[in-house]
């Protein structure tokens, strides 16, 4: 493959954000669309869940914009919650055009409920929504000649008015350069717009929902280009995580705590969620993960157990068919005996600070997805709200884009990628070691609840952390790993630093220092 490429938009991420914005564009311009991995791999076809709108009669846009901001602890930014909401219904419509066989009955879309809604609200294919989409976005994408789709890309940094072979301070952003997996080589993409759709950091965690490329690479390359970051303190962790060293991110839905499985110390036996609220098992996520979390630091435990296995085995099977097939296949019947689980990071709900039309601080550089934060979720984000958000803003950049498309200078020289003072690597032990000590020591003292004490540990390994991998990465060729290590040991550090600086508990952002909420909502904003 040739060392540059150059097309008019260039989009980094292949979920739901960027294939919305690559069709969307692809009316009017050539558009080429990076992914780290295979081009379905990202967390999009992973959502179990649904995608959010106003569609059950009685229902209205003042109830999800309501229930959205109270799950958002009032950090929301009400305008965009209703800007974001009311461009729903057209989403929705839109993905059943591309064919995405949304679950029907009697005729209309079937809904479902979640956490949070006050309303019927999630549209859904079963319990596998994500896969749906992905896969009615990559077909269309596959089918238009404008569009270039190219797997195996590790986006490294953003190429920059830095880069320019006649050096500019403007900060204008021309594209990325990135790492071909298969060839090593790095290779340049230039475009006049480039939109972030990168995703989430969820692998800065032990334990993550995640899949394995959610490394906040987005956030970090636009960090290092001069993009303020907000709210990186607020992370989403989901309760019940099957606790398995073979199968990494198995979630234990919600929903089987919803039809009666109660969580056990597994030494003891005893129900423990009655201790900590009244609702016990059915108390919201962020009350369910922080009494789990409480019960494994005091007593030392790897997991606690989730056990359904007082109900009929037929109800058990039939209500949860995928759960029961996976679960046998390593050896627990959950009709029989209880389940090991812990809570795992699950969304990332801050991120690149963009405007309603997916705009950064830096010009050409847009954002859409999880690794931005937009204002819509807040301090913690309503379920299926995440899919949507995909959608609205995929769409409100591609349109920001072809209105401003005459304003939007043509790419200059950039300079290639030079790699005449580095060898490669003979440390690849140095990666891995680096890799799970930043995991296990963010989710002992960055996790589901903090305290000064335990974030300034972390940030002290941070600190060293960052010598040892600027030293590396200034001597070796840049690999996958490299990157991705940089790349989490930078997100490490704006969550800390966020964390640090916010004096209160909102939120999933819960500290024993300051266990109340502050008067006034207040996101936290860092700047480079």
């Amino acid at each position: 493959m040739a060392e540059h490429s150059d097309s008019d938009i260039l989009i980094v991420g292949s979920g739901a954000a960027g294939l919305t914005a690559a069709l969307t564009l692809a009316e009017r311009f050539r558009v080429t669309v990076l992914a780290k991995g295979a081009l379905d791999e990202g967390a999009t076809a992973w959502a179990q869940g649904g995608v959010a709108a106003v569609l059950e009669p009685g229902d209205t846009f003042e109830n999800h914009v309501e229930d959205t901001m109270v799950a958002g602890a009032g950090l929301n930014d009400r305008a965009i919650v209703e800007f974001v909401v009311s461009q729903a219904p057209a989403a929705i419509a839109r993905l059943r055009e591309l064919g995405v066989p949304f679950a029907e009955e009697a005729g209309a879309l079937h809904l479902t409920r979640e956490g949070g809604h006050s309303h019927r609200r999630i549209v859904h294919v079963a319990d596998a929504t994500g896969w749906a989409v992905q896969e009615a976005l990559l077909r269309a994408a596959r089918a238009n000649p404008n569009i270039t789709l190219v797997p195996d890309q590790v986006a490294i940094d953003l190429a920059t008015s830095r880069h320019e072979e006649r050096y500019s301070g403007a900060g204008n952003v021309w594209g990325v350069y990135a790492v071909d997996r298969v060839s090593g080589g790095v290779q340049l993409h230039t475009a006049r717009a480039t939109i972030l759709a990168t995703g989430g950091a969820g692998r800065t965690y032990l334990f993550s929902t995640a899949p394995r490329g959610a490394t906040g690479d987005g956030i970090a390359m636009a960090w290092r280009a001069g993009a303020r970051v907000s709210n990186m303190e607020f992370m989403q962790f989901h309760p019940t995580c099957l606790y398995n060293l073979e199968v990494k991110n198995f979630l234990i839905t919600e929903a089987v705590r919803g039809e009666g499985g109660q969580l056990k110390h597994p030494l003891t036996g005893r129900r423990f969620m009655p201790d900590y609220d009244a609702r016990a098992e059915l108390a919201p996520r962020d009350v369910v993960a922080r009494a789990i979390d409480a019960e494994i630091k005091r007593d030392g435990l790897d997991y606690v157990h989730l056990d359904i296995s007082h109900l009929p085995p037929e109800f058990v099977r039939e209500h949860f068919p995928n759960i029961h097939e996976k679960l046998l296949g390593l050896g627990i019947d959950l009709t029989r005996e209880p389940i090991p689980v812990v809570p795992a990071q699950h969304y990332t709900c801050g991120g690149i600070m963009v405007d309603r039309d997916g705009r950064t601080d830096l010009p050409g550089l847009y954002a859409a997805g999880e690794c931005t934060q937009s204002g819509l979720h807040g301090a913690n984000r309503l379920a299926s709200n995440s899919l949507l958000e995909c959608f609205v803003f995929g769409e409100a950049c591609a349109d920001d884009i072809a209105r401003r498309w005459d304003t939007l200078p043509p790419v200059p020289a950039i300079r290639a990628w030079d790699e005449s003072r580095v060898t490669d690597s003979d440390e690849e032990v140095v990666i891995k070691q680096n890799w799970t000590e930043i995991r296990r020591f963010m989710w002992n003292y960055v996790g589901i609840v903090r305290t000064t004490k335990r974030l300034a540990r972390a940030q002290t390994r941070i600190r060293l952390l960052q010598e040892e991998v600027a030293d590396h990465y200034g001597h070796f060729r840049v690999t996958p790993d490299l990157i991705e290590l940089r790349n989490l040991l930078q997100i490490a550090d704006l969550i800390v630093r966020s964390a640090l600086h916010r004096h209160e508990s909102r939120g999933l952002h819960y500290t024993l220092d300051h266990p109340d909420l502050a008067p006034e909502a207040v996101d936290t904003v860092l700047v480079p």
